[in-house]
């Protein structure tokens, strides 16, 4: 009876610890672009579940991305339904091997980013308020463009390897993308 509960344990834990890698969206159209899309007035809605999936917030946020010789600057403003605001301006470093470094004021260290077909996947270590101190959470972004000016994103954070919360969000271009 032991041996099969770890049996059972062991397929479990390596089921979960099993993610798609981004190169299964090779093919997927449209082609995510990281420069295009990430240009000038953006709007993202989005929720945010604990780890049992109920939602616990929701939010709005503007976004503006700026490019300059080739580095991204993405400026976000959320506003959060219970009032609360907060602030994040990441920089977008573009790598020899056509990933990015991302750095933002609360993320530890740097986040890394890599595109293919329709997705971009995005780790990085987040410092959040916890109580009457901080807590540093990893995140994993998936993003998918679903229309060259649409994006779906679903974010996992974990804190020692279980998930804590999720975030689930819908950005957009506010004007059309020209390519």
């Amino acid at each position: 009876m032991i041996r099969l509960l770890t049996l059972f344990l062991s397929i479990v834990w390596l089921t979960g610890c099993s993610s798609t890698a981004i190169e299964e969206y090779q093919d997927n159209q449209p082609k995510f672009n990281v420069e295009a899309f990430f240009q000038g007035d953006l709007v993202a809605h989005g929720v945010l579940k604990d780890r049992s999936g109920k939602v616990t917030r929701s939010f709005y946020a503007d976004l503006k991305g700026s490019w300059n010789e080739g580095v991204g600057t993405l400026e976000e403003w959320f506003v959060f339904d219970d009032g609360e605001r907060q602030e994040r301006v990441w920089t977008l470093t573009p790598n020899t091997d056509g990933t990015y470094t991302a750095t933002a004021g609360d993320v530890v260290g740097q986040g890394q980013l890599e595109t293919a077909g329709n997705a971009l996947f995005m780790k990085y270590v987040l410092r959040v308020p916890y109580d009457d101190d901080t807590i540093d959470l990893n995140v994993d972004d998936r993003m998918y463009l679903v229309t060259p000016d649409h994006l779906i994103n679903e974010s996992v954070l974990t804190k020692f390897g279980f998930e804590v919360a999720s975030i689930t969000l819908s950005i957009r271009q506010k004007a059309h993308p020209v390519e």
